[in-house]
């Protein structure tokens, strides 16, 4: 059995996110359904992801893992080649090759890095990329964004911005949280965290644009932050703006002892002990 690693990108628009579900078509189940075919595997191939994306969210750098037996450096080549010709156009398959030993696509990531854009109200959208970028109602103020991000940086549970999952833990470590305006007057916003829970990004800059956009304040943030449980006012902005951009993973000789960590349920307490 050789376990291969899967680096990937796709469009979301025509997706009903990666988790394969009955009778929708999938990120997941797409690509299950070609790696069978063309590796004439017995089973039906499982995959196992760095990040699930809802759907309507788009990855450039979303990564995945398969155990395939009898497979070789042959095999990963071989698959990579085949899934160019067969894959539809908006899955596109960049690298296939052989994981190191103890790599998990989903526990030995070490961070993940998400990017949203939007277009302020004040600027003309560009309709080639309206299945790309969010054409808001308000105007944004950087300043007032750039004021804001700092208080949600740093090692907390984000319980306000998630959606609940059973046995699931809503602490993160949110290191990089900040906005860059560009000159056709698009601003992408550029979050990484050790990982998100569900809807964490797209309700992060849903709180921050609410302040940048003049309709709530910074004092707002800090109390919603506080919350201890999901908050009904955060607003969760639409899927299409957000892209997985990057996963990162450490160095070879820790992915074990990364994935070991990862499994275990850690309350923030926890996590501060293991810091101190």
């Amino acid at each position: 059995m050789m376990r291969l690693r899967i680096d990937l990108a796709y469009d979301g628009r025509d997706f009903h996110g990666w988790a394969a579900q009955p009778g929708l078509r999938t990120v997941q189940g797409e690509l299950e359904e070609w790696i069978t075919r063309v590796l004439r595997l017995d089973d039906p191939a499982q995959l196992t992801v760095a990040g699930r994306t809802d759907a309507g969210v788009h990855a450039r750098g979303q990564v995945c893992h398969l155990d395939v037996p009898g497979a070789s450096e042959q095999t990963a080549l071989d698959l990579l080649r085949r899934l160019h010709r067969v894959l539809p156009d908006d899955v596109v398959v960049a690298d296939v090759r052989p994981a190191p030993a103890g790599f998990d696509a989903r526990f030995s990531a070490i961070w993940r890095r998400y990017s949203y854009r939007v277009c302020p109200a004040s600027r003309t959208p560009d309709p080639l990329l309206r299945g790309h970028v969010v054409a808001l109602r308000h105007d944004v103020d950087l300043r007032l964004l750039d004021e804001a991000a700092p208080l949600l940086l740093g090692l907390r549970d984000f319980a306000p911005f998630c959606k609940a999952r059973e046995g699931a833990t809503t602490v993160r470590e949110l290191r990089e949280l900040r906005a860059t305006g560009h000159d056709d007057g698009t601003i992408e916003i550029h979050l990484l965290a050790d990982a998100f829970c569900h809807s964490m990004v797209r309700s992060l800059v849903g709180a921050l644009l609410a302040v940048a956009g003049g309709r709530r304040d910074v004092a707002w943030l800090e109390r919603v932050a506080a919350h201890p449980e999901r908050h009904n006012e955060v607003p969760v902005m639409p899927a299409h703006g957000l892209v997985l951009e990057e996963v990162g993973y450490p160095p070879d000789d820790l992915l074990a002892s990364r994935a070991a960590e990862a499994r275990a349920v850690r309350t923030l307490d926890d996590l501060r002990q293991e810091r101190a």
